[in-house]
This record gives structure tokens, C-alpha cells and sequence, in this order.
């Protein structure tokens, strides 16, 4: 592993920054400033709920329209353009002085962290890398845990210290100063192979044949996986939106449960290192019908967890979860459909995976509205894990036969 991580740095660098700077336009992050604004705005949860599902919903449709464009403008050109649009969208989330201005502002904060990023960075994995595809998906995969340890304490003294607002100017400084060029200059020696090289080894999919995305759509096995591709997404949004709620139910403090970031970082990792390991050695299908389980054993523990250490385990099952799903689509795309229009499909997937995430907040939150608290809504959170679970058996048995 070292000297695989030695031989392919640079590639594996440019992977790790994105998704590492993809932070700040995850829900876990900006769910940090919810009480703030709904105090600057006089939103209730429901309310703000809506206009994070509607923003991010809008950010899939766009994501589902450029997402091919990692098919035909090289990483280098592309992310720090993707980055400067972050960096804009971070300013106007500083400045937003309307209702309108902030939808904006999430808008281009989830089509550039929840989707582009993460999009660009698995889609040059599985492009750069072949046999060692389920290495290099796990390491690029770092930079989310990471981020997650590292980032969350820093931005609640950063808010505490000089406002939400400028922590937001300093986000966008990051963004232009640092991110921009450090992608650019990772990504300067593109590897990916071009002309008659490239078509000699392009990985093809199923079937020994390259998978346009309509081909993929309409074939049974993408619409089968699309519950298993939206959960993870759904769950773990709606937990960090509503941490908040979650502590005032059950009476714990954000500063105490803020520890609970490094379990989940902590379980992210080590379960996404074993997913693209078990991948590269027996294929990731196999390890499809286990995706699901810890999350479903998760999200049980909210309504009946007491001590905030509860809190901890119940962020580590879904870390456990997270790890595994990154790592599987990362790795199993590829194999399944090719590579020649990987970014394609991986813009399908990804547009799922965000609306999953869209719809999440406004749901779960006009619930909240209704009197039906989080840890009430968490079993049948955990019913459908479960259920899931059992039906992916059958996918993966059906995949192998077809494989």
C-alpha cells in the first residue's frame, strides 16, 4: 500500500483534495450554521427544511445536465473552475441578506460540494486506475472522514469567535487560495490515456461492452440498486440536519455530541479501506447484501440511546455504512458499465445520490412540524435498512449469475 500511495501521489492527491474541500458543501457542515440562520431568517425547522430541499433538488437537475463533462474537459481545467464557482457560492451564503439570495447560495454550495466534487474525484479513480481501482477509490474516499474530524471543531469556535458570516469570507479565501491551485497543479499530468490508447484500455462493463447511461437506465440492474444508492445519502443528511433537534430531544449538547464526528470519520475509514479491499480481491457485488445493516442497526439506537455516548456508536454504525457505499459505487460502476462514459453514468448516480439528500431535510422536517419527533421517524428508518438488506441478497445472486 505505501508503495502504491508513493508511485501514484499526485493522483491520488488530486482525488483526496476533493473530496476533502467537498466539506463545506456537505449537509453535516452547513447544518453547523442552521440555528443561526433560522434565528436571522425566523425560519422554523420545517422552513428551512423546504428551502434546503428545494435548493439542493435544483443543485441534482443541474448536476444530472454537466455531470458528463468529466467526460470531456480534463480534471485540471475543470475542478478549480468548479472551485472558483464554490468559492462565489461561499461569499453569497456570507452575504445573503434574503430568502432568495441564500436559496441561491445552498443551490451552488450542494451542486459544488455534495455533487461535483465528489462526482470528479471518484469518476478520475475509476478512469486513472484499473486493477488497484478499489485502492485508489479508498484513499481519494479519505479527504470526506477527514474532513469530518477535522473541520467541525474548527467552524463552531470559528462561529463562536468571529460569526457565521465570516466564517463563511474565510471558507471562500480557502476555496480561491489554496484549493484552486492545489487541484490544479495535482491534476496538471493527466493520466488518463488519449486516442488509440485510450480505447485499448478503457475498461469495458458487463456484457464486455462500454454502457451509455440510457443503456444503463434502462437495463434492470441500476434501477434494482437505487434504493440501496439513495438510503445512505437520505439517513446520514437528515441525522446532521437535525442534530440540533436531536439534542434538544433528548437533552444533549452540540459541544458534547461534536466528538461524535470522529467516530464516524473513524468507522468511514476503516470500513472503506475494507470495502476496496474486498473489491480489488473478490469483486464488490459479493459485499452488496451488508451495505445497508449498520446503518439500519444505527439509526435504531436514536430513539432509544440515553447517554450521549449513544450518540457516538450511533454516528460510528453509520460511518461503517457511509465507508461501505463510497467505496462500493466507486469501485462497482466501472466494472459494471466501462469507462469510456463513466462520467455520465457516475452524473446519474451522483443526481440520485443528491436528491436522496434534497428530499431528506424538507420530509423529515415538516414531520418535526407535525409532532413527530426524529427518534420516533428513526424506526422506520431502520425497518427500511433491514428490508433492503434482504432484498439485495437477491440482486447480488441474479448479478452473478449474469455476470
Amino acid at each position: 500500500m505505501l508503495t502504491f500511495i508513493r508511485q501514484n501521489s499526485r493522483w491520488l492527491g488530486a482525488g483526496l483534495l476533493l473530496t476533502f474541500a467537498s466539506s463545506f458543501g456537505q449537509t453535516w457542515f452547513i447544518s453547523l450554521f442552521a440555528t443561526e440562520i433560522k434565528l436571522e431568517f425566523g425560519l422554523s425547522d420545517g422552513a428551512w427544511g423546504s428551502l434546503y430541499t428545494a435548493a439542493t433538488l435544483s443543485s441534482a437537475l443541474l448536476m444530472f445536465w454537466l455531470g458528463s463533462l468529466a467526460d470531456k474537459i480534463a480534471l485540471s481545467r475543470l475542478a478549480p473552475a468548479i472551485t472558483l464557482l464554490f468559492a462565489i457560492a461561499a461569499l453569497g451564503f456570507s452575504f445573503s441578506s434574503s430568502l432568495i439570495m441564500l436559496g441561491i447560495s445552498i443551490f451552488l454550495l450542494r451542486f459544488c460540494g455534495q455533487g461535483m466534487f465528489g462526482h470528479l474525484a471518484m469518476t478520475a479513480m475509476g478512469r486513472w486506475f484499473d486493477a488497484s481501482r478499489g485502492r485508489a477509490v479508498s484513499i481519494a474516499m479519505l479527504g470526506h472522514p477527514l474532513g469530518e474530524v477535522i473541520i467541525p471543531l474548527i467552524a463552531v469556535f470559528a462561529i463562536a469567535a468571529i460569526g457565521w458570516n465570516m466564517t463563511w469570507i474565510i471558507v471562500s479565501m480557502i476555496l480561491i487560495l489554496i484549493v484552486a491551485p492545489a487541484v490544479w497543479f495535482l491534476s496538471l499530468d493527466d493520466r488518463s490515456p488519449v486516442g488509440k490508447q485510450a480505447e485499448q484500455t478503457m475498461t469495458k462493463g458487463l456484457g464486455g461492452r462500454h454502457w451509455t447511461r440510457s443503456d444503463a437506465a434502462r437495463h434492470w440492474l441500476l434501477p434494482a440498486l437505487i434504493p440501496m444508492l439513495l438510503t445512505p445519502g437520505f439517513i446520514a443528511t437528515v441525522i446532521f440536519f437535525h442534530q440540533a433537534h436531536i439534542a434538544d430531544v433528548k437533552g444533549w449538547s452540540l459541544m458534547e455530541m461534536a466528538p461524535g464526528y470522529s467516530f464516524f470519520a473513524t468507522a468511514t475509514v476503516a470500513s472503506s479501506f475494507i470495502m476496496g479491499w474486498a473489491s480489488d480481491r473478490f469483486g464488490p457485488e459479493r459485499l452488496l447484501p451488508i451495505i445497508l445493516i449498520p446503518m439500519g442497526l444505527g439509526v435504531l439506537l436514536i430513539p432509544i440511546g440515553t447517554p450521549v455516548w449513544s450518540w457516538y456508536v450511533i454516528l460510528a454504525l453509520c460511518g461503517i455504512t457511509q465507508g461501505l457505499s463510497g467505496a462500493f459505487w466507486g469501485v462497482f460502476l466501472p466494472v459494471a458499465y466501462g469507462t469510456r462514459y463513466l462520467g455520465a453514468i457516475r452524473a446519474l448516480t451522483t443526481t440520485v445520490m443528491v436528491f436522496s439528500t434534497a428530499i431528506g431535510p424538507g420530509i423529515t422536517g415538516l414531520f418535526i412540524d407535525a409532532g413527530i419527533f426524529f427518534p420516533t421517524q428513526s424506526f422506520f428508518m431502520s425497518g427500511w435498512c433491514l428490508i433492503f438488506s434482504l432484498i439485495s441478497f437477491v440482486i447480488a445472486r441474479r448479478l452473478k449469475r449474469e455476470s
